[in-house]
């Protein structure tokens, strides 16, 4: 589906029964919407699934120049908006790595807007990109040692109509003080990263540091957990998702 602003073109899917709890999906650095395909499958049995590319990448295309177009407060209006196409007040979120910091900032300023929240991959530091890497390779090859199959990525993850722009998109990151927005979210939300994630140290100091976090260590995951291992990824978020609830029916 496709949403035509004044200044940007936005590519969003929604997939299962509009009467399930609404879920956002937000996709990582260089990925798409089409990052999620694998886990949707599952969550259209119990979510309302709203998956979309951030302007200037995958297929949503930025009709502005100017770099304040792309921030993580242009991109948290973009959603707004398309929530708002949707008739939808209220969601849950999913996230992952460079997506969490988009998250983290949306939930910051619409806290109204968000019931929960995993953030997959957090970090609110520098990503280091070659520890990144090397966590990885160590990963896959623990998982391979330990007999679990190599999944395929997802058709066209990253494919973008405009790499230019799909690399000036990533700049939100620094244009943000994630620092101060964590310590402004209070609904529940679980932190989950892999143990070979670089991201996990600073994945601990935010629960650490938090009100209402949770912290899920996946065991011999790197960065980029969910393209990596959708099926521990999505088992964990469910499971998350049942104790919530469950906390829920006893208040």
């Amino acid at each position: 589906m496709e949403l035509d602003l004044e200044t940007a073109k936005l590519n969003f899917e929604t997939q299962g029964n509009k009467n399930n709890p609404p879920l956002v999906l937000w996709h990582g650095a260089g990925c798409t919407l089409r990052m999620w395909d694998f886990v949707v499958k599952e969550l259209k049995k119990e979510f309302y699934t709203i998956a979309f590319d951030v302007r200037g990448a995958g297929k949503s295309i930025n009709l502005e120049t100017d770099q304040e177009y792309y921030s993580f407060e242009q991109y948290s209006q973009d959603l707004n908006d398309i929530l708002d196409f949707l008739s939808v007040e209220k969601v849950h979120v999913w996230s992952m790595a460079w997506g969490t910091r988009a998250a983290i900032a949306y939930s910051s300023m619409f806290p109204n807007k968000v019931i929960s929240a995993v953030f997959s991959d957090a970090s609110i530091g520098i990503a280091d990109i070659d520890a990144q890497k090397f966590g990885l390779k160590d990963a896959l090859k623990k998982q391979e040692k330990a007999g679990i199959e190599k999944f395929k990525m997802p058709e066209a993850w990253n494919i973008h109509l405009n790499q230019e722009s799909a690399s000036l998109s990533l700049q939100a990151a620094g244009k943000f003080d994630l620092t101060k927005a964590i310590k402004k979210i209070s609904f529940p939300y679980l932190v989950m990263t892999g143990d070979h994630d670089p991201n996990l140290p600073s994945s601990k100091d935010i629960v650490k540091n938090s009100i209402s976090g949770e912290l899920k260590i996946l065991e011999c995951v790197g960065h980029g957990s969910v393209l990596q291992r959708p099926d521990l990824t999505l088992e964990s978020f469910l499971e998350w998702h049942k104790l919530i609830k469950s906390r829920d029916a006893k208040r």
